[in-house]
Order: C-alpha cells, then structure tokens, then sequence
C-alpha cells in the first residue's frame, strides 16, 4: 500500500515535469499513472514514426522508454538524470499501435537507482525491455527554480 502523501507528492512531481516537458507532449505520450519509483505512460505509433523497414524507429521506442523511467526516478521530488540506459528491442511496432512504456524501479540508494522498463503493444506482447541508471543532482522536481 503507497503512503498517501509520498503518492500526493508522486503525482505532483509528474504534473510539473510534464508541463515543462516539450518533447513526450509533443510525441504524444500520456501519463496513466505514477507512484513512488513507478511510472505508465503511452504514447500512439504515428506515420511519421516510421523507419525504413515499415516499422516504428527504434528512437521513439527508446524516448518513450525513457520518459517512463524519467518520470519513476524523479517521484520523490528529488531532482534525478540518467546516467546509463539500455534497450533491447523485441517485436516491431506498426503505425496505429498504442505502447505502454511500464517503469519500475529495482534499486534505490544514496544517489543511484535501478529502473526497468517493459514496453509493450495493445496486445500485450513485449515490443522492448529498457533498463535505466538514476544519479540524482540537486534541486526539487516541483520547483524548477531551486534546482
């Protein structure tokens, strides 16, 4: 069960991470949900996401990975970067597939953390599994201006 005012303080930290972040708005990626060192977000493949072989590009797959592990390691309105990711893709997205980038953290400590992300198509099936470092710096999520 998640102490109701570490989720309050979740929740608020996204809503102003969202409004300030330009790229996943503009990308279309919606936040369903978010919890202490947890994260759900979608985003729809569009036309222009397209690659060569007819199937989204692995760059969009990776942003919405990222957005998703950017919004679990940030919950607890301690101001926190990537220091390392990785991805593995699984399955290709076509246009017209709605992904759910799902981020949940493994390991917290000190500055670091461990977060794996699972990102999967509306059928359920693993399109690709991203795993990310947090280094936190200094400042508050919430208020841009302490940071």
């Amino acid at each position: 069960m998640t102490d109701p005012d570490a989720q309050k303080l979740a929740e608020e930290c996204a809503n102003a991470m969202f409004a300030r972040d330009q790229a996943s708005q503009h990308l279309g990626m919606e936040i369903v949900s978010v919890s202490p060192g947890k994260a759900v977000l979608t985003m729809t493949v569009t036309e222009q996401m397209i690659q060569g072989h007819g199937s989204c590009h692995g760059g969009y797959l990776f942003t919405l990975s990222d957005s998703a592990f950017a919004f679990a390691c940030n919950s607890y309105d301690k101001a926190t970067v990537a220091s390392g990711c990785s991805i593995d893709y699984m399955y290709g997205a076509k246009v017209g597939d709605k992904l759910t980038a799902t981020a949940e953290e493994q390991s917290r400590g000190g500055r670091t953390g461990i977060y794996d992300i699972t990102l999967t198509n509306q059928d359920g099936r693993t399109v690709a599994l991203f795993r990310g470092r947090s280094y936190q710096v200094r400042g508050s999520v919430r208020n841009l201006e302490e940071s």
